[in-house]
């Protein structure tokens, strides 16, 4: 397997995880109650949407990162 194909599949996987972490914010977002609103402090909803979306910023940088490596790599 090259260098190229590697870095390929690292980055579908990175883009994988993105989305995948992007729907589980949606649905804690899509989960959260009236009740968790008016209660004023954080909740497990609010938590997790947190938790979800440093995880999507996160894989989103990987994923930028690993194609900046990979057109590095493929001027050489």
């Amino acid at each position: 397997m090259s260098g190229n194909t590697f870095f390929f599949i690292l980055i579908l996987a990175a883009m994988v995880a993105t989305v995948v972490a992007l729907v589980r914010g949606i649905i804690a977002f899509l989960r959260t109650t009236e009740a968790d609103l008016k209660a004023g402090s954080m909740n497990q909803s609010g938590l997790k949407q947190n938790r979800m979306m440093r995880m999507r910023i996160a894989f989103q940088a990987l994923a930028v990162i690993l194609v900046i490596l990979l057109l590095i790599m493929s001027r050489q």
